[in-house]
């Protein structure tokens, strides 16, 4: 009774990033895993939603890749309201084992990515102010369930993230080796650098050529309506196949639309990059790699040592 109370109390506020005081109250109780409260979403929430999915789908058909289409059609995502976690994860499981996992916020790197190892996907769970639908710094359950998860339904794909994971658990295995502290968190903090760049150019910002053109796979592209015509129609970007010695050296920002973009072509092309990525990682081609963002936090370089103690 005293939690359905407390939700109750919430229902006004809504689920509304930066504004949630259920999100709160999970991360001052040290809760990083919580429950979809899904009576908490108002009808702004919901209003939000629909207004984001109506502009996205024309802009879907024109400049996504194939792939990403089908898993929009096999999650049978309602356009009208917030989704239920749940729902998703009837379809999404039964295709390739990943679900979609309920999260207070930010998941240390090492973290994130066993979670994929696992085929758990952290999910936001809080929507962008519906004032606010052009840019957000922080994901919401648009940006995750709209942009990334439709990928997830792709076999092919959703390999490749496991494999992603299992290059982490290699990073953190390495790291344990080495005796010297200072050597350790040096070489720790390059390698992760060029982790989060690879998954940046690739998982949040790929380009895929095809039958059809150059389409977008990355889901900072597919949930976003500006960007995703600006990366394939703009001439001020830069578009280059997939090469791992410039991507893990490539810095980038996220605070504007990207300059420079990489392309695959296909995801198996992607999943042998992963596999080169790791061979890299375990010759010590990736301890030195050139400075500059993304940065690498304290709670980022800690979950990768607490993984193999």
């Amino acid at each position: 009774m005293a939690q359905t109370q407390k939700l109750e109390g919430h229902a006004a506020v809504g689920m509304t990033t930066t504004q949630s005081p259920f999100i709160e109250n999970a991360k001052n109780e040290g809760q990083l895993y919580i429950e979809q409260p899904y009576d908490l979403y108002s009808e702004e929430n919901h209003a939000a939603w629909r207004q984001l999915y109506d502009r996205m789908l024309p802009q879907w058909k024109k400049y996504a890749n194939p792939h990403f289409l089908r898993g929009i059609d096999n999650l049978c995502l309602d356009p009208q309201k917030v989704p239920r976690l749940d729902d998703v994860n009837k379809f999404l499981c039964s295709l390739t084992g990943f679900k979609a996992k309920a999260v207070s916020g930010y998941v240390p790197a090492f973290t994130f990515f066993d979670c994929l190892r696992q085929r758990d996907f952290p999910t936001t769970i809080t929507i962008r102010d519906a004032s606010k639908l052009d840019y957000l710094p922080e994901p919401d359950i648009f940006h995750d369930i709209a942009g990334h998860v439709p990928m997830h339904t792709d076999k092919a794909f959703a390999d490749t993230l496991v494999r992603f994971g299992e290059c982490a658990h290699t990073a953190a295995e390495i790291a344990a080796s080495i005796r010297d502290h200072d050597e350790k968190i040096r070489r720790l903090t390059s390698v992760i650098k060029a982790m989060a760049r690879f998954f940046w150019f690739t998982i949040e910002f790929g380009l895929m050529t095809g039958r059809d053109g150059l389409k977008a796979y990355g889901s900072g592209l597919l949930s976003s309506f500006g960007e995703l015509e600006h990366s394939l129609t703009s001439p001020v970007v830069q578009r280059y196949p997939i090469q791992i010695e410039w991507v893990v050296n490539q810095y980038f920002e996220i605070d504007h639309y990207q300059p420079l973009l990489f392309t695959v072509e296909s995801f198996d092309h992607l999943f042998s990059l992963v596999d080169k990525l790791e061979i890299w990682m375990k010759d010590g081609k990736l301890d030195n790699v050139s400075p500059g963002e993304p940065g690498v936090g304290e709670a980022d370089l800690q979950s990768f040592l607490d993984a193999h103690k």
